[in-house]
């Protein structure tokens, strides 16, 4: 699916504050609200946008404890370890990457334990050759 300038703006608006209304939205494109409903639902339909969340910061959920990890996959296997990881429930985020690592997951658990089960599994996982995981302590900004 083509994405044009007016999808990348309405994108752009959803990303800081996708709880704005429709006519919102419609008034800063400067468009109609039933070309924003339209747009949005041919964005959704094409599978461009999955969906609408809350974004909370890190601070308000101390409980929670997250860490990357960077993933390293034997030979052409990639596509198999992606799936496998997105089956994974401790993984939140993956991102493909360069460099000496080929993906990078954003993992979270509610205790050390957790963690450790969670990192257990995803080593087991055919196609990783090795990784390396980085426990998030603070964010200062």
């Amino acid at each position: 699916m083509a994405v044009d300038e007016l999808d990348q703006a309405l994108i752009a608006l959803l990303r800081r504050n996708a709880r704005l209304s429709v006519a919102d939205l419609a008034y800063k494109l400067k468009v109609s609200r039933g070309t924003v409903t339209n747009r949005m639902r041919r964005l959704e339909d094409a599978g461009v946008i999955l969906g609408y969340t809350v974004r909370l910061r890190p601070e308000s959920e101390p409980e929670r404890i997250r860490a990357w990890m960077s993933v390293l996959v034997e030979g052409n296997q990639t596509r198999a370890v992606i799936a496998s990881l997105l089956g994974e429930p401790g993984v939140v985020k993956l991102h493909d990457t360069n460099g000496r690592w080929d993906l990078l997951a954003e993992l979270e658990a509610t205790s050390m334990h957790e963690l450790s089960d969670i990192l257990e599994r995803i080593r087991l996982i055919k196609g990783i050759h090795s990784t390396e995981t980085s426990i998030h302590l603070r964010t200062y900004r």
